[in-house]
């Protein structure tokens, strides 16, 4: 039977699964995987696929999720993440729901591997198989694209007042190593660490990457960042960085094009 990120067994399920996801990225990826019509519920950070979601009912945030609303809604399963949702609302979940699925990507190559516990859970093994494939097509076009590509050291924000990073160690951070991108260490043992303007200035990076989400960084932020750091500052999309599952295919391509210089919206 399929092991979930704690290691619990699922069995298979049919096509009477009534699943509730508060995970935005698995959200899109259940879609991708054709079980739309069996999600019950949602999160309201779950956006995509647009307009197909909008049917869903939301259960909340992924932080604060609306348990009594998950419960009216009668799954057979929710899933949950071991970053986005808090353990609390895993225990409770666990008192009234049959099956609870814990995902916890932690790198980009992790994605196969959740493609394939989803697929055979809910019987889309032919379509998480798919996947698997645009997955490592997509992984080997990134290593050609990059081959020889210099390393460069990389700042990544995710905030403003305070400035917020990331580390290597977290998702985002393995997926810039993809593309030959070093994440700049600001402090140990944090894995989304905050920072000040004299941090950012004695950080060394190369450059400096400004991600669309969870702040919302526009052109405007571009000149501040670049004054701060004494390198190029580039705007780009958070969502080809954070968000695991099918996304991951299109992100490597995406990784691929700003680590050759062909995105726009530098400074």
């Amino acid at each position: 039977m399929p092991l979930d990120a704690l290691g619990q067994d699922h069995e298979r399920f049919d096509a009477t699964a009534r699943i509730v996801c508060l995970v935005p990225s698995v959200t899109e990826l259940l879609f991708a995987l054709g079980l739309g019509s069996q999600l019950v519920g949602r999160t309201g950070f779950c956006i995509h696929p647009a307009p197909a979601v909008r049917a869903i009912a939301k259960c909340g945030g992924t932080k604060d999720v609306h348990l009594d609303t998950v419960r009216a809604l009668r799954p057979s399963h929710v899933i949950v993440n071991i970053d986005e949702n808090t353990r609390e609302t895993f225990e409770a979940l666990q008192r009234f729901v049959p099956h609870v699925v814990v995902t916890h990507p932690n790198h980009p190559d992790d994605n196969p591997v959740l493609y394939r516990l989803l697929g055979a859970i809910f019987g889309r093994d032919a379509a998480a198989e798919h996947l698997v494939g645009a997955y490592e097509t997509a992984r080997s076009r990134l290593g050609q694209r990059t081959a020889g590509l210099p390393s460069r050291r990389a700042l990544y924000l995710i905030w403003r007042e305070p400035w917020m990073t990331i580390s290597a160690d977290t998702y985002i951070g393995n997926m810039l190593s993809l593309g030959g991108y070093e994440v700049v260490p600001v402090k140990a043992g944090t894995r989304y660490p905050a920072l000040d303007d004299a941090e950012i200035a004695r950080a060394g990076a190369e450059i400096c990457l400004l991600s669309s989400e969870p702040y919302p960084f526009r052109a405007q932020h571009l000149a501040e960042v670049q004054s701060l750091a004494g390198c190029e500052a580039q705007l780009v999309d958070g969502e080809m960085f954070s968000w695991y599952g099918n996304r991951a295919i299109d992100a490597l391509d995406y990784l691929g094009r700003l680590a050759c210089g062909q995105l726009g919206c530098a400074a």
